[in-house]
């Protein structure tokens, strides 16, 4: 097999230093597998100055081997790390699909009776929809944003979640509100544990930008700022990953949050009329299926009367990609097993952790390698 040829600029290589530093919170790279090549077939040299910009020169001969040097804990950098053992393995979930309405005093009203009226059905852990303190709209989402950090005192939605979860002694994952921080405003889901202490705060980190002609447009960014950082929390019901709606769409973040361990992916999302029949359950089995987890959505009720047409269909979904429960587009409460037993009984059928070919590619979490450097 003739030799093959690869050229990188150094200043190419510089400036894509440079760029990898300056994007450090950027959530994930797929990059090949340049590295790995066996020294004993790379030759290295720069070319004479006949190039203005001094260029190396790799050349390689492809062998039989060079497959067989990847290794499954090549495929995640930094290493992934294994599911914690959680501090339980059987619990009740309940999803809220809730009616919101213009009255934010009702809804917030509103949203602590669902979660006490699941907690009645046995829940250890509660999940409410997207944007449920307010209409889902550019014009509502500055009207009805709350400052979370300034305190409950400014922020009555999160204030009744953290009550509620510590008077029920329950962990909620609280959908999401419009929340304002300084002149900017976020889609933001915040996680509460049984003690009512804010465990995590979850930004939106891709933004419903979407222009379908005839059927729907949406812009987000028109108002919203996009979150910076994954987020994955250990609670008394597991590690959990967060996201929100549109992140759904980005196998990445599952992929990142699955190679850190988590347990369970919860994303209250609002999908509509035009992507919820053929997508919204598809994304949710596909992000499960394919990182061995357990994925919980939760959508507002619909209202066919609003501006924005909610889908519904709050889902859990089980590590085999098994619909466990679900719903229509009415308000309700359903409730579901997690048994995490599963997790292990389904990784085991499907070892895909051992099968990975790291010496084809890799994620990268670019967070974790900036704090570790040294992997």
């Amino acid at each position: 097999m003739s030799p093959r040829s690869v050229f990188w600029s150094s200043s190419l290589l510089a400036r894509a230093r440079t760029r990898t530093r300056r994007h450090s919170h950027a959530a994930i790279v797929l990059r090949p597998i340049i590295s790995s090549l066996p020294l004993s077939r790379t030759r290295f040299r720069f070319l004479p100055n006949s190039i203005s910009t001094p260029t190396l020169l790799l050349k390689f001969t492809p062998c039989a081997s060079l497959s067989s040097m990847g290794s499954a804990d090549k495929a995640r950098v930094p290493p992934a790390q294994h599911s914690p053992s959680p501090p339980i393995t059987k619990f009740m979930v309940a999803l809220c699909q809730l009616k919101v309405t213009a009255d934010k005093e009702k809804n917030i009203v509103h949203a602590q009776a669902a979660v006490e009226e699941a907690v009645d059905k046995g829940a250890k852990l509660v999940l409410l929809p997207e944007i449920w303190n307010s209409p889902y709209s550019n014009d509502s989402f500055p009207l009805y944003a709350e400052d979370i950090d300034a305190g409950f005192d400014a922020s009555p939605s999160t204030a009744m979640l953290s009550e509620v979860a510590s008077r029920l002694k329950i962990t909620i994952v609280g959908g999401s509100i419009p929340e304002r921080s300084g002149d900017k405003l976020y889609n933001t889901c915040c996680v509460f544990g049984p003690d009512g202490k804010l465990k995590a705060k979850h930004r939106k980190i891709h933004l419903f930008d979407i222009d379908i002609p005839g059927k729907i447009t949406f812009k987000e960014s028109k108002t919203l700022t996009a979150g910076e950082s994954p987020t994955i929390v250990d609670t008394e019901v597991g590690r959990i990953g967060i996201g929100i709606c549109y992140d759904i769409r980005f196998q990445e973040l599952a992929m990142l949050y699955a190679a850190r361990g988590a347990h369970l992916i919860c994303y209250p999302g609002a999908f509509n009329m035009t992507t919820g029949p053929l997508h919204w359950e598809l994304l949710q089995r596909a992000r499960a299926v394919d990182n061995q987890l357990y994925v919980a959505t939760c959508s507002p009720a619909r209202d066919a009367s609003a501006g924005y047409v909610a889908w519904g269909h709050s889902t859990l979904i089980g590590p085999f990609g098994e619909v466990l429960a679900t719903t229509e587009h009415e308000e309700t409460i359903i409730t579901s097993e997690i048994d995490y037993s599963q997790l292990d009984l389904r990784r085991t059928n499907l070892p895909l952790e051992q099968q990975r070919r790291g010496d084809l590619y890799q994620l990268v979490d670019v967070k974790r390698l900036n704090l570790n450097p040294e992997n």
